[in-house]
């Protein structure tokens, strides 16, 4: 067929890549409200995510569903960089990529004890055509950074891969600035970039891509260590364990705040909702604990929701086991509340007076 001699014969145009960008940190860090922020506050572009929650409920990937819908692949029950390989992953970001999607960029949210540098080769492996590497974004606490780097040294390695660092809950610690100097000692001409909430612009996660030689230093190739092995048993998650908790029965709220008055050291992380019955019928309530801190957030049952408690628990040398039963033991099907039965728990509900405070980073200490 004659093209007319209006046309031009050329090399097709490159097919639109999008940028995928993946956002780590350590437990509790702050990155599913890094990504909540940044959902809300994307200045028009549409962001799809790829969670990946340690435990067989996906609480992580429940907190952003609201705001993606069907823009979310969520991976539950394990570690990303160990449940898939690249060729799975690309299943997932095919979904995503597609045109009909209108996906701008794509965030995987790795799990707070996923092995970064495994996570950035199975994006550089893709053979998917329209998606391109978008940079690691690591997440820091400001306020528990000096005791994860003593507990876990292997956060310098990966300070040292990332091409963002948001440095996390600055005002949580009275030395930011000594923390910031840290940060910025270990990390590779990365950009350090103070938060509270983590609250970050935009830009700064859809704009960091690595430069022509950051590319080189982060190549497929230059990301296996074999001096490190290719063994996951140095991975953050190798020292972790999680409890998956689910009740049909609702939680009485003072055998729930014994519970957590009395969490062993070792329970790291604790996040889901909690159902409290009568004594608060209307809502369900997103608990988050990190370490020594403790919040709660009350939310509205959707009007088809099962009305179920489900929380995940993290931690080292837990016992599992016996945590499970203490939170059976929580269980009441009394049909009626006290009326002075919450007050434990409203002492960690956000304050009123700033509403706009997003969960996972307003702790009161417990």
């Amino acid at each position: 067929m004659d093209p007319g001699p209006e046309s031009s014969v050329g090399p097709s145009p490159r097919p639109r890549q999008i940028p995928v960008i993946v956002l780590a940190g350590f437990l509790g860090s702050g990155k599913t409200t890094l990504l909540n922020h940044l959902l809300h506050h994307s200045g028009g572009s549409r962001i799809g995510a790829v969670v990946n929650d340690f435990g067989a409920i996906e609480i992580d990937a429940m907190a952003v569903a609201g705001a993606l819908g069907d823009s979310t692949v969520s991976l539950g029950n394990g570690c990303l960089c160990c449940a898939v390989d690249a060729s799975e992953l690309d299943v997932y970001l095919e979904r995503l990529a597609h045109p009909s999607a209108g996906i701008d960029v794509i965030v995987i949210e790795a799990s707070g004890i996923a092995e970064p540098r495994e996570l950035v080769r199975m994006v550089l492996a893709s053979g998917h055509p329209g998606i391109v590497y978008g940079g690691l974004v690591e997440v820091v606490d400001a306020a528990e950074f000096d005791d994860t780097r003593a507990k876990h040294p292997e956060i310098d390695r990966h300070l040292g891969l990332a091409d963002l660092v948001v440095v996390n809950k600055l005002d949580r610690t009275g030395d930011a600035g000594r923390v910031l100097d840290l940060v910025g000692s270990l990390t590779d001409r990365a950009a350090v970039v103070p938060a509270r909430y983590g609250r970050i612009d935009p830009e700064f996660l859809f704009d960091c891509r690595p430069s022509e030689e950051r590319v080189g230093q982060l190549s497929f190739d230059d990301l296996h260590d074999h001096s490190e092995g290719e063994e996951h048993a140095d991975h953050l998650h190798s020292a972790y364990d999680s409890l998956s908790f689910t009740s049909e029965v609702p939680l009485d709220p003072r055998r729930l705040m014994q519970f957590l008055d009395s969490r062993p050291e070792g329970l790291y992380r604790i996040k889901g909702y909690v159902d409290f019955g009568p004594y608060d019928s209307r809502n369900r309530y997103a608990v988050h604990a990190v370490g020594r801190f403790l919040r709660f957030c009350p939310e509205p049952w959707a009007a088809a929701e099962a009305q179920l408690t489900q929380l995940v628990l993290i931690g080292s040398g837990i016992d599992a086991g016996a945590l499970g039963k203490a939170l059976e033991a929580c269980e009441s099907d009394a049909p009626h509340a006290d009326e002075h039965g919450m007050w434990g728990v409203l002492r960690y509900v956000q304050d009123p007076d700033d509403p706009d405070a997003p969960e996972e980073e307003v702790f009161q200490e417990a």
